[in-house]
């Protein structure tokens, strides 16, 4: 079956950096579009940014544009979310996710483009 499972979440002072990845398997990574999403305590979850099949078209939230990238490996299966620059206002639990195919990633920001998704990974921010 699917499995996501993202890794290297943290605590990090504001200004800082971390970098999330997500293992997946079960399917073929490959063909399918591939996202990020976020959920800080009492709000709803929101899209980070997502990416095509290859890698070659990515999609922020403005959020997070020009400080966070999305990358892949196929070969690997593996999805990562290179965050700089963080702000208290990143801490959150951070989520992958996995579409059903590999069509329009560029997109797919809601969580209803999504399938399939991992336990999560808590970030916090500090000031």
């Amino acid at each position: 079956q699917v499995q996501l499972v993202e890794s290297g979440g943290g605590s990090v002072q504001a200004g800082g950096f971390l970098r999330l990845s997500c293992a997946a398997s079960g399917y073929t990574f490959a063909m399918r579009c591939m996202g990020w999403f976020r959920q800080a305590p009492g709000k709803e979850r929101e899209a980070v940014g997502s990416i095509s099949t290859s890698g070659g078209t990515t999609i922020y939230a403005d959020s997070v544009k020009g400080r966070f990238t999305i990358s892949r490996d196929n070969s690997e299966k593996t999805l990562s979310l290179q965050m700089n620059s963080l702000k208290p206002e990143d801490t959150a639990i951070y989520y992958c996710a996995a579409s059903s195919d590999g069509y329009f990633c560029d997109r797919r920001m809601g969580a209803f483009d999504y399938n399939y998704w991992g336990q999560g990974t808590q970030v916090t921010v500090s000031s």
